[in-house]
Parts: structure tokens; sequence; C-alpha cells
């Protein structure tokens, strides 16, 4: 049995000569900068903001028509002014050299139809001529295409295409209902659509006709609506729009917009689940270095590797995903039900793609122990060299597990970072030990740190997740929001000039991490504050319980735990007791719930996360319509028990 903080795994001597980071270290070491280890490495980039982000710049030899007058202009939060004066493209960094085209570049795999493969010669080919397309269509720099599209090879063409111009993208996952994308889509006033018919989720068609058009129609900016052909038969067909096949007729030399380093690349929304979701720009050079930065130096991604990570479009992990085109390595795309027909599915693609990098949530992960699969022994996992875990916290249980199903070389690196900033804060790196149940380090060039609520920094206890100095893929700004006032207000108003992320995290003496959940769903009980992470890591250990979600109720100081069951086991007095007892025991009696209810389902967002504060919200009374929208959940019929329990209690 593991423990805590042990370490599972140290880098080895491959990593150590070989990795992009080792690679990195040499280079700077020409540079007259030499450091012993990755902690002296991590507050160098910190402390040299400029120093540092101009060293990648180089590293990752990033092209610009235009050289950068300097690294930083303004240097407070927020409007912090990065590389101003260079002129580039995203996209360019994305498809490479015109020579440069034989390699390997989309995998992908669907349940909807068969399996397609590109090169980057392919892929070039085709955003050439999809930005032909687009240009006939009228798009130009700063327009806004849309899509309505899943995880598919088209999708990834039109995103390309769309930046190559200038014009700026935003998407929703087809799973999305009516208003969930008008909420999003329409706030960017799009001029062009992009949509497929239908899909298939696992044995289930899905048919999104009626969807497609009343989107449509609410939608009244739109100039043109795109047809991407996906899901076959006869009624796959949408009336008056573009086919697929007609917007890449014509082709005409690939040309690349140059545009300013923080002009609009793409807009990715918040969750949505009160109010309307928050429409976050990212711009062209933020991501571009972040995701070299990332990608590089901490997945490690080499020219030639390949990742595989299941992700909606709807999640900025597809933004993560298609980034790893910039390190000349391949993706694998997955659209469909990543557990369909059962939780091996992921494994045999590995065996089946030979991916060098696997991404997997938490959740599943946790699904695959508790159900006793032996994916190390059922299938061939040789090809990985790291597996990376986002989305939630990865406990102890699961590092074990994983341990036992990979070979020992294997990198696991559980990461946690947020789509305001389209990458991770704290997470693993070749050079930084594996700590069971921690997240490994603070990332480089990230300023994060812990705050009590004064804001005075804290360590081996619980505070605020602030970044205390800006970063080139911080958001640009949110859309229609020219004063910037909602900005601030959602990153800057606790302490004035510092980032607030809205998780509790608790640094260790090493600076490993451990994240409890977010703060505005913390517990606060006879003053000492609760993560629910914590909650979640016990109850992930009994049999009986699949998942679970608790909040607190602060005006009768009330715990309520809802979980959701095994098939066939009852929540009965016995397993009510056994679960404050285990609770009790694991972590303190103020961790024992006062209510606990069964629920067939939890709700989640479309992107995963627990509705912790509404489903609060809606027990404190508050109107479910008024608190969540039912288009922003995985399963809308999730929250109807909670709303019907919180009735019964008023009721009573």
């Amino acid at each position: 049995m593991i423990t805590q903080g042990q370490v599972l795994w140290t880098p080895t001597e491959e990593l150590r000569r070989n990795s992009v980071l080792a690679r990195y270290l040499e280079f700077l070491r020409g540079r007259g900068h030499a450091f012993d280890d990755y902690e002296a490495l991590r507050r160098w980039s910190i402390s040299d903001l400029d120093g540092f982000w101009a060293s990648l710049w180089d590293f990752f030899e990033i092209r610009a028509s235009v050289p950068y007058e300097r690294v930083l202009g303004r240097r407070e939060m927020p409007g912090a002014e990065w590389f101003p004066g260079a002129r580039l493209n995203f996209a360019e960094h994305m498809l490479g050299q015109e020579g440069d085209t034989g390699a390997s570049a989309v995998v992908a795999r669907s349940q909807t139809r068969g399996p397609i493969e590109l090169t980057f010669g392919d892929l070039r080919d085709q955003v050439a001529a999809c930005r032909a397309g687009l240009e006939r269509l009228g798009v130009g720099p700063g327009d806004r295409v849309v899509a309505y599209l899943p995880n598919i090879p088209e999708t990834l063409v039109a995103f390309l295409a769309t930046a190559s111009l200038g014009a700026i993208w935003a998407t929703c996952a087809p799973e999305f209902g009516v208003r969930s994308v008008v909420d999003r889509l329409g706030q960017l006033e799009p001029v062009v659509l992009l949509a497929v018919t239908g899909y298939r989720f696992g044995d289930k068609e899905v048919d999104r006709r009626e969807q497609v058009a009343e989107v449509r129609a609410r939608l009244p900016s739109l100039r043109a609506v795109v047809h991407v052909p996906y899901r076959g038969g006869a009624d796959d067909t949408l009336p008056e729009s573009v086919s697929w096949d007609a917007l890449l007729a014509e082709s005409t030399p690939l040309r690349f917009e140059q545009v300013p380093f923080d002009h609009p690349l793409c807009v990715l929304f918040s969750s949505g689940t009160t109010g309307l979701p928050k429409a976050i720009v990212h711009g062209h050079g933020g991501i571009l270095i972040e995701h070299h930065k990332n990608h590089g130096l901490s997945w490690d991604i080499r020219p030639g590797d390949r990742l595989q990570w299941f992700s909606t479009t709807a999640w900025m992990m597809w933004n993560a995903l298609v980034s790893t085109l910039i390190r000349r390595a391949s993706i694998v795309m997955i659209d469909g039900s990543p557990t369909y027909p059962d939780l091996s599915l992921q494994w045999q693609m590995v065996e089946e793609t030979r991916p060098t990098m696997l991404g997997l949530g938490p959740a599943f992960i946790l699904a695959c122990r508790k159900q006793g699969m032996e994916p190390g022994r059922q299938f061939d996992l040789s090809s990985l060299r790291s597996l990376a875990t986002a989305g939630s916290p990865l406990p102890v249980e699961g590092f074990e597990w994983l341990y036992e199903q990979l070979d020992a070389s294997v990198l696991l690196s559980n990461g946690s970072g947020g789509t305001d900033i389209c990458t991770g804060i704290v997470q693993g790196y070749p050079l930084v030990p594996v700590y069971a149940g921690e997240l490994a380090t603070r990332c480089l060039g990230v300023d994060a740190a812990a705050f009590d609520p004064d804001g005075n920094e804290v360590v081996g206890e619980l505070g605020e997740l602030v970044i205390r100095q800006p970063m080139p893929s911080m958001a640009v700004g949110f859309w229609n929001d020219p004063e910037g006032e909602r900005y601030r207000a959602a990153y800057f108003d606790h302490y004035p000039g510092i980032w607030r992320h809205g998780d509790w995290i608790v640094f260790t003496e090493r600076g490993s991490a451990t994240i409890t959940g977010r703060s505005d769903a913390t517990l606060n009980r006879g003053g000492v504050r609760l993560g629910t992470g914590e909650f979640y890591d016990v109850l992930e250990e009994l049999d009986e319980v699949l998942d679970s979600l608790v909040v607190h109720l602060e005006a009768d100081d009330e715990l309520v735990l809802f979980v959701q069951l095994r098939e066939g086991v009852e929540l009965d007095d016995e397993l009510r007791a056994r679960i404050r007892n285990t609770l009790r025991g694991a972590l303190s009696p103020r961790h024992a719930p006062d209510t606990i209810v069964a629920l067939p389902s939890i709700p989640r967002t479309m992107t995963g996360k627990k509705l912790e504060l509404p489903v609060k919200r809606i027990l404190s009374g508050v109107a479910v319509n008024e608190v969540v929208s039912a288009d922003a959940l995985v399963d809308p019929a999730a929250i109807e028990p909670v709303v019907a329990f919180a009735d019964e209690r008023r009721a009573g």
C-alpha cells in the first residue's frame, strides 16, 4: 500500500539525456545560464520573465514576419503586453514548412464512420482549400467562424483555415442543446457556421438536424452554413447550405495572415452552469509560445511522437490536443463514446494507434480500477513514454493502479490548469519525481502560490491558488467586455493585481501540490475549510459508490452528500452508517455528512465538472432555471432528482 507523497518514479537516464527539457537546459548553458536542477530553472523562469520567455522564442524557433520590440511592454495585470510589435500566425506553425509534408499528422477514429489518416501534406492541402472557400464566403481578419462539430479532422482543418485568415474560431460539441450553443456562439455574432446533421454515440444514432436549423435561425449574423457530411445516409443533408466538398473545391497557395501577438485566435467558453458562459478570448502568440513550452518541456513531445487524449470540441483539452502539431508530432482524434462498448476502448486504441503519450481523466482511471481491469496485461502499452491526467485530482489509489499497469519507466503526470489560460499551472516534468497523490511541481514561467484570505503566501496549508505574475497565454479578455470589467471581476477583484484562479490548493515544502476543489464550492464547517476533493478520494474506495457530490448548507450547518450507487445496491441505514464512519475515520468528524441521498447519476457539465455550487443553491431555495442551464449538462435529467429532493425538503 503506497502513501501520499511517496516517490513512485524518478527521472530515467534516457530523459536526462534526450528529453526536450534536457536539450533546453543545454541550450541555456550556451547562453550562460547553468541550472543544477528543475527547481533552480523554475525560480529563474519567474524571476527573469523577459529572459525566460525570450529564450523559449529562440529555442522553439518561433517565426515572426516582424520581430518583437521587447518581451514585455506593460507588465501589470490585468493588461500585460507580451511581445509588442511581433506579427505572426498560429496556423503557420501548426502546419510546418512546405517541404516537410510526409510525416503523420492525424489518426482519426470514430463510431460514426471509418478511420481516417492524414499526413502534414494532406492537412496543408485541405487547409489551403478550406481557406480559399472561406474567403469566397467573405471571411476576413476579425470575422468569427463557428462550428457545431465533433472531434474530427474537418474540425481541425476549419480551425486552421480560420486562423490562417486572421479570423476568430469558436466551437460547440454537437451534443450541446440549442440554448447552450446560442448562449455561447451567439455572443460572437458569427458569419459562418459549420455543422453536422448528427452522429453516433455508442450504439445510439443522434439526429441533430432540428437543432442545427434552430441554431441557424437564432444566429442572424450568419452569411453561410457549411454542411460537413458525417452521419451518412440519404438524410445527411442540410437545406440551403454549402457542402464541405464545395467549400474545398478550389485551392490557392496557402498563405498566413500576419497578425499582432495578441490578435484573437479563438474563443473558449466557461461551463455556463450559471448565467451566460464567459467568452474567453485567446491570442495567436500566447497560445503558440505557451503550448510550445507545455508540450515540449513538460509533456516532452518530440518530432514523430503521437498524443492520444479523448476530448470533445467543447473542452480546452481539444485545443491542447491539436496544438501537438506544433511539435511536428501527430494526434489521435477520437469521436464517440470513450467507454463503448466498454472501458477497454481507449486502452485498445493505444495498442492500435501506438501513441507515445496518453491522456486520461481521473474518473475514467478510477472506474477502470474499480472494475478490476488489467489493461497492462490485456493490451500492448509499450509505445507509451508518458501518461497524463487532468480535469480533477487523481488520488493515491489511481497512481498506484496505473503503475501496476504501466512500465516502470513511464512518466505519470497529474496536471491542473484551466480554460482561462489554456494550459497547466501545476503538473509533472521529465526531470521531477512523481509523488503519489500529488501534482509534481509548479510549471515553468507560472508564479503560482497559495494565499490566505489576507493575501499572505502559505505553505503546507490550504489556500487560494493564485498567479502573481503575467503569462502570455492568460486570456486576452472576454468578448463584448470592452472596458474589461467582467475580466477584472473574474480574476483580479479578490487580490488586486494578482490572478485568483478559483481553486483551493496546498503546496508542500518540496514544491508539489494537492488541489482539493473549487474555492467557490469549498465547505466551511466550524471555521475549518474542507475541500470537496478530499471527500471524493475517500468515497472512491467504497465498492458500492460509483460517484458522489457534497455540499454544505451554512444556514443549518448541514453537510449533504449525494451518491450514485452500483446497480442493485440500496442506500439503507447500514450503508449510510458505513459511509459516515469511513469519512469520519479517514478524514475527521467534521467530514461526516448529516444527510445522504442516492441519485441515479451525479449531475455534471459537458466538461465533466460536478455541479457543486448550482446544487447548493438549489437546496438553498433558488429556482433551478436561475442557477443551471440544462443544455450545459452531460445528462439534463440528472438534475431533476436534486430538484425533487429540494422540493420535498421545503414541503416537509
